[in-house]
């Protein structure tokens, strides 16, 4: 068992190494060897992994055992396949626009059609979404809407705004009922059995599936009790919004990003470099249109030293300002995360919540939302309900995003424009625009369906976490360079070693509550 692990371990790491050089657009993982050739080493290892793992016999196994080759099988099943040259290719070559004229009944006819639609959909969003035209501009989504927050001249922010129509296109096209996404959402619900992954999901972090809906109908229920009642319009919305973004981002040029970054985690017991943490932060073609964070290299015992992981951070920020950083710090969040995992290769992953990892993400890059905060950092601050009218803005519009697609995942043939146009009217107060697919520009709810969710529950499960901690370890909020070191052992190090609910559950003391989230936003 130990040797079957321990190349398991070796496959991981080819596999991390594959996906970091496909990323950043190498051909080769090193200046001597190319690419395929660690594709071909890869797929021999990952024969010889099979091998292995088939040949022990899990009845002379202890418990942990048993359930670390569970886990290295399912691993090896679901997310380690085979590569193949075309899943090699460098990102480089992507860069040329995609064909978006075409027809998704045809697409998901053939086989496999559901993840050539997916691919099909997902690539020309990507494009969509890094070329929006806004009159002799060419800007991204990401600055579109950074922009809609900062901009005073309301006839400039309704051009912004609408400048995304493409993007929301390239995802639902005319909204009819052969729209690609909508194509998408009912082929997927077809083929789906069971529960929803999204529920299961927040099983796994002690959030009881059938009260998901009920909590996150009743904190969007306290966002509108909150906050104006007068309808807005969406662009307007995102300007009300942001006060906090206006007044510090001018004072955060792009440059400054990682600088920031790197001395707030540093104020709480972080050193980014220290931890090996990677940043790819700079626009290029071929690049994902999603931040993400993953395992460049998995933390290991090497000769019976503790070797360190080198988390990989992606990202493109073509301006700063405070919501990228705001996204920077989250991401950081992930990456600091796993770079505390201590334990067997089997469970050097992510931990089986989805919404416990986007939580835990969020612990820090929440802090910019607080005076104490951006007094000691940007050398002002905003009222406290301006701050908090920032944090929850981007909140409560994932909690939006998550009861969407859960209603569309229910009943796959509704009008999504209708059942978006009716959550942020009804509790964002946004005036409808039911003939503007606004809500299609998430590239998750294509790339991964049901992921929406995992930011909603992780909301309510942060703010119990922080509400924990400050009454276990005491107050955070302008930095505590013990923080780190705490709660590393107790939230942080497990990986797939511990059931999330068991682990979330012991640090809160009990069962997972709304409770901390509900407070949070009533703050004065």
């Amino acid at each position: 068992m130990t040797a079957a692990e321990s190349l398991y371990a070796d496959l991981r790491e080819a596999r991390d190494q594959i996906d970091i050089a496909l990323a950043l657009g190498h051909t080769g993982i090193t200046d001597v060897t190319p690419l395929p050739i660690w594709t071909r080493n890869h797929n021999a290892l990952r024969r010889s992994v099979l091998s292995r793992l088939a040949a022990i016999d899990s009845t002379g196994l202890g418990q942990d055992d048993r359930r670390a080759l569970e886990v290295m099988r399912r691993a090896l099943d679901r997310d380690i396949d085979s590569l193949t040259p075309l899943t090699a290719a460098p990102a480089e070559a992507e860069t040329a626009m995609p064909s978006c004229r075409y027809d998704p009944r045809a697409v998901v006819a053939r086989s496999r059609g559901l993840d050539s639609l997916r691919a099909r959909l997902y690539a020309c969003y990507g494009w969509a979404q890094s070329h929006v035209v806004v009159g002799s501009d060419t800007l991204d989504r990401l600055t579109v809407l950074g922009g809609l927050g900062r901009t005073a001249e309301p006839a400039r922010r309704r051009q912004l705004f609408l400048g995304l129509e493409p993007v929301w296109r390239s995802m639902n096209g005319d909204n009819s009922p052969a729209s690609p996404y909508r194509t998408l959402i009912r082929e997927q619900m077809e083929q789906h059995k069971g529960p929803l992954p999204s529920l299961l999901q927040a099983r796994a972090s002690g959030v009881p599936p059938d009260s998901l809906e009920p909590w996150l109908l009743r904190i969007l229920q306290t966002w509108r009790r909150t906050n104006s009642d007068s309808l807005v319009e969406p662009w307007d919305w995102y300007y009300e919004m942001g006060r906090a973004s206006r007044a510090f981002s001018p004072g955060i040029p792009r440059e400054r990003l990682t600088e920031l970054n790197a001395a707030v985690y540093r104020s709480f017991g972080v050193d980014v470099k220290q931890l090996g943490i990677q940043y790819d932060l700079q626009p290029r073609k071929g690049k994902t249109s999603v931040a993400y964070t993953t395992f460049g290299r998995r933390p290991r015992r090497i000769n019976g030293s503790w070797r360190p992981g080198e988390p990989w951070v992606f990202a493109t920020y073509r301006t700063g300002g405070l919501d990228n950083l705001g996204e920077l710090l989250h991401e950081t969040g992930h990456a600091m995360h796993i770079a505390a995992i201590r334990t067997r290769p089997a469970f050097a992953d992510w931990p089986d919540s989805d919404p416990f990892t986007e939580a835990v993400a969020d612990f820090v890059a929440l802090e910019i939302a607080e005076p104490a905060w951006q007094q000691r950092w940007l050398g002002d601050s905003v009222p406290l309900a301006a701050g908090l009218r920032a944090r929850y803005s981007s909140i409560v519009l994932d909690l939006a995003w998550a009861l969407f697609e859960l209603q569309l995942q229910r009943n796959p043939d509704v009008d999504p424009n209708q059942v978006w146009s009716a959550l942020t009217r009804n509790y964002l107060r946004i005036r409808p625009h039911p003939e503007l697919s606004w809500w299609a520009m998430r590239g998750q709810l294509v790339d991964a369906p049901g992921y929406m969710m995992n930011y909603a529950a992780g909301a309510m499960l942060i703010a119990a976490i922080r509400e924990r901690t400050r009454q276990l370890h005491g107050p955070f909020a302008v930095g505590d360079t013990t923080w780190y070191g705490w709660l590393a052992p107790r939230l942080f190090r497990f990986g797939l070693e511990r059931p999330s609910r068991e682990v979330i559950e012991e640090f809160l003391g009990g069962p997972v509550s709304p409770k901390a989230i509900l407070a949070d936003m009533a703050r004065e």
